[in-house]
């Protein structure tokens, strides 16, 4: 059985797909997983376990010169890699108009079908012409968590029944390359174990106030902690390296392809990040991890009933005593020592 995932962007939207795919895996066990996903998110597709091929596109980009000549060689190489394979199921996971494209231009075997989401959730774009192309569009509970209404979408599709237990199925590679990342992460820094705060987030009603930072790793520092300052962008790098320079050991790690990125995480002794992306894949490594909220969202896309993983909300940000005193619950006993 040939399944088609499409799931173009975002990180975190990406990321919060995974689950759906192991899902599959362990109920039908001979089928074969593609997906369908952004250019820039497919090296860490490629990380997920039972895809066996990631297909790139670059939507995105391409909308901003659709006549160009460059776009419309890209687009029917694309095209071209899109039907190579005749798919069972194609199930659109975004409900936008662009992965409707997709899913529509996505070659059917004999019998297959296209499924989409029938209505909105709480949260979510949600945009009419998933529903126009689907064969079949399946409502989902409004009020539901995004790794959940995924989930729920690939079992009423194909026809099983959403395990208990998520899995990710994320598999960093530590030790490989030129660089090994778990260098990147800890070796610039010292023998003790180190951990990420993610800072960097695209919208600024996100972010963590500077001073708690700075507190939080004074904490880190006396727990015994070295602290790593991963960035995305040149406004990043500047507050990481603003931040850096007034933290005690503090390293700003170096620009790093998201894949690279990922083993740097997977290398750490956990991670302490706003809602974003990055802190997303933290919780998909099954790391040591407090995600903070500013907004009373996190039921939406923050870690559930994950042992390993808090959230922590306050508006109009969390305290520094709340987040330490998350951290110090998803430590193994003996945290740093």
């Amino acid at each position: 059985m040939n399944i088609l995932i499409v799931k173009l962007s975002s990180l975190g939207d990406v990321v919060h797909t995974m689950p759906a795919v192991q899902d599959i895996r362990r109920a039908l066990p001979q089928a074969q997983i593609d997906w369908v996903v952004e250019r820039g998110f497919a090296p860490l597709v490629q990380r997920c376990a039972g895809v066996r091929r990631v297909i790139p596109c670059e939507l995105r980009r391409w909308r901003k010169a659709p006549f160009a000549a460059t776009t419309r060689a890209e687009w029917a190489a694309f095209r071209s890699e899109l039907q190579r394979e005749a798919y069972d199921a194609v199930i659109d996971l975004q409900g936008l108009t662009k992965s409707a494209l997709v899913a529509w231009l996505a070659r059917l075997a004999p019998g297959g079908q296209r499924y989409a989401l029938a209505n909105r959730t709480e949260g979510s774009g949600y945009e009419a012409p998933t529903r126009w192309v689907a064969h079949r569009a399946i409502r989902i509970e409004p009020h539901v968590h995004a790794v959940q209404r995924s989930r729920e979408l690939c079992a009423r599709a194909l026809g099983y029944s959403v395990p208990q237990q998520e899995i990710f199925g994320l598999q960093p590679h530590l030790g490989e390359g030129e660089i090994a990342p778990e260098k990147i992460a800890i070796g610039m820094l010292s023998a003790r174990p180190c951990v990420a705060l993610v800072h960097g987030t695209s919208r600024v009603d996100k972010q963590w106030p500077a001073t708690h930072w700075l507190a939080l790793a004074q904490r880190l520092d006396a727990a015994g902690y070295d602290v790593a300052l991963p960035h995305g962008t040149n406004e990043e790098q500047q507050r990481s390296e603003a931040l850096a320079r007034q933290m005690p050991h503090a390293v700003v790690w170096p620009r790093l392809a998201l894949d690279a990125l990922t083993d740097a995480l997977a290398s750490c002794a956990g991670v302490i990040g706003v809602d974003s992306g990055l802190s997303h894949i933290a919780v998909a490594l099954d790391l040591p991890h407090v995600q903070l909220y500013n907004f009373d969202t996190a039921w939406r896309t923050g870690p559930v009933d994950r042992a390993r993983q808090r959230c922590v909300y306050a508006p109009p940000a969390p305290t520094v005593e709340a987040v330490w005193s998350a951290w110090r619950q998803v430590q193994p006993a003996g945290g740093a020592a």
